[in-house]
This record gives structure tokens, C-alpha cells and sequence, in this order.
């Protein structure tokens, strides 16, 4: 008997990357962005940032909230292109500064994917002055 590998269904790594981009760490009222959090991510999903590690969808919310605080208002990310993934796992190069002005830090997140929702998150801030 040979183990077949189990059948899922196809990520939309992109949408749900972009989505989580936008709607999570660029929304900085907090029901938005709950209500998107539980949309986009399974209920015992995990955030593991520099030094920052969040289990569940309010820990999530609040560490993100956290992270916005201590940037200034004009602050967005922004995809440096598109997500790509395979085998459950997604990746997205991003960008942040002002709006109108230049880039600020750069980072790339790094998503397991189970039942198309993200189950793990990995932030990677890139570093400054190489």
C-alpha cells in the first residue's frame, strides 16, 4: 500500500496574503480588523514577529494594534509584489513608510496555510543599512 498524499484544496496565496496585508496590518480600527482576522486566519492561529509572539485572533489583534501605535499615522504597507506559495506555504515581500514618501522597512512575511485560513505567520524585518 503506498500513502497518497492528501488532496486540498487549491490557497489563493496572493488574495489571502494581500488581504491579510491590507485588512489586518494596515487596518487600524480595531472591529475592522477583528472581523477580518477571523475571516482570514483558523481560530488557534499564530503571529511570531521579532519579539512578538500572539496566539488567537484577539492576541493577533491586539499585537498588530501594538505595532500601528508605534507608527506614525501616514504609515502603510504596501506588497512589494505579488504573494507566491506552494505545498501550504505563502510568501509575500512588503514594504512600509508614508504614503507620499520613501520606504521606511522592509519585510517579508512567511504564511502556513491549513483549510486555506492561515494557521502561522512569520514576520521577517529585513535589515537596515547593508
Amino acid at each position: 500500500m503506498t500513502d497518497q498524499p492528501k488532496s486540498t484544496a487549491p490557497v489563493d496565496y496572493d488574495g489571502l496574503m494581500q488581504a491579510n496585508l491590507a485588512r489586518v496590518f494596515g487596518e487600524r480600527d480595531a472591529g475592522r480588523r477583528i472581523e477580518a482576522i477571523r475571516e482570514l486566519y483558523a481560530e488557534d492561529a499564530v503571529l511570531q514577529e521579532p519579539d512578538v509572539s500572539a496566539s488567537g485572533h484577539a492576541a493577533i489583534s491586539e499585537a498588530v494594534a501594538a505595532l500601528l501605535a508605534n507608527l506614525p499615522p501616514n504609515f502603510a504597507f504596501r506588497a512589494a509584489g505579488p504573494a507566491v506559495g506552494h505545498h501550504g506555504i505563502g510568501r509575500l515581500q512588503w514594504r512600509c513608510g508614508p504614503l507620499d514618501g520613501p520606504v521606511v522597512v522592509t519585510g517579508t512575511d512567511v504564511a502556513l496555510f491549513e483549510g486555506g485560513l492561515i494557521h502561522s505567520l512569520y514576520v521577517f524585518l529585513d535589515p537596515t543599512g547593508a
